[in-house]
């Protein structure tokens, strides 16, 4: 989850009042899911300004292209380069697997990506059977499975695609009877498996939390990654000298392609405070 260098960190543009240090962060997701990092990231680095992009009308980007995803990731990158920031959090399981690497290539600024908790999963399961939940393009992806091989250690890891999960939590309906009745088909092979621990492979599924050990009676232990994800965020920016100086809370800002009163309602469920949605005319 490293980005290359620091080296063009501090030629961002900027003026004589502005140092690269208070810039902000930008952070992206194809929709809301990538709040559950976002809001990680608010409370863990309070000082630290930030902007959120959803890029809700091409949500999902598990049921998109290897290339829609790549041109969608880096039409936002682009975006958020030319808003001036400091760094970057692909805030999405599948643009991570489909498009860091490329975007790495590309940006020479900080970037860190998600990535399912496989390793620290594998090692603690006493069942050594773990479970982990994804999107279709992410189970089907070479990089993802490579990464499952690497870290699975002795333990059996069991991939669950979950078609139709990303579009509940995008349409607010995470807590509906029809969410919990395709969490039920999900869980089941998963449970026949005899699984311990289940890795929450996409960052929409966190918001599917309390459906989920309401179902398994708390009986298997859920496994995300903001909080992982948020603590190599603040290594890059310590390692590149950029960590915020301001005494005060940073300033949060929220975009996305399908800005309106629904979906301005439904991130505020999530984020659990008010948001002011902007659209964005990428």
């Amino acid at each position: 989850m490293f980005a290359r260098s620091c080296n063009n960190v501090y030629m961002i543009k900027s003026t004589s009042k502005t140092n690269a240090s208070n810039l902000p962060i930008g952070i992206f997701d194809s929709g809301v899911g990538g709040l559950s990092i976002a809001k990680a990231v608010s409370e863990q680095l309070p000082k630290e300004n930030f902007i959120y992009v959803a890029d809700s009308n091409y949500a999902p980007y598990g049921c998109s292209t290897i290339d829609k995803v790549k041109e969608r990731s880096f039409r936002i990158t682009q975006w958020l380069v030319d808003q001036n920031v400091k760094a970057i959090v692909v805030a999405c399981n599948t643009a991570t697997v489909n498009a860091i690497e490329e975007l790495r290539k590309e940006f020479d600024l900080p970037i860190v990506g998600v990535e399912p908790a496989i390793k620290p999963a594998a090692q603690a399961s006493i069942n050594k059977s773990i479970g982990i939940f994804t999107t279709k393009a992410t189970a089907e992806n070479q990089r993802f499975k490579a990464l499952v091989e690497q870290h699975k250690g002795n333990s059996e890891i069991n991939i669950q695609p979950c078609p139709g999960l990303v579009e509940l939590v995008e349409s607010g309906e995470y807590d509906s009877i029809q969410a919990e009745e395709l969490l039920k088909k999900y869980l089941l092979p998963l449970e026949e498996k005899n699984i311990d621990k289940l890795v929450l492979g996409c960052t929409h599924y966190p918001f599917l939390s309390e459906q989920i050990n309401k179902l398994t009676q708390n009986s298997i232990e859920l496994v995300e990654t903001a909080t992982p994800v948020t603590k190599q965020l603040k290594r890059r920016l310590s390692e590149c000298g950029i960590l915020s100086t301001i005494s005060k809370a940073g300033v949060n800002r929220f975009y996305s392609t399908k800005a309106n009163s629904e979906l301005e309602i439904t991130m505020q469920a999530l984020w659990k405070g008010e948001i002011k949605l902007s659209p964005l005319p990428v």
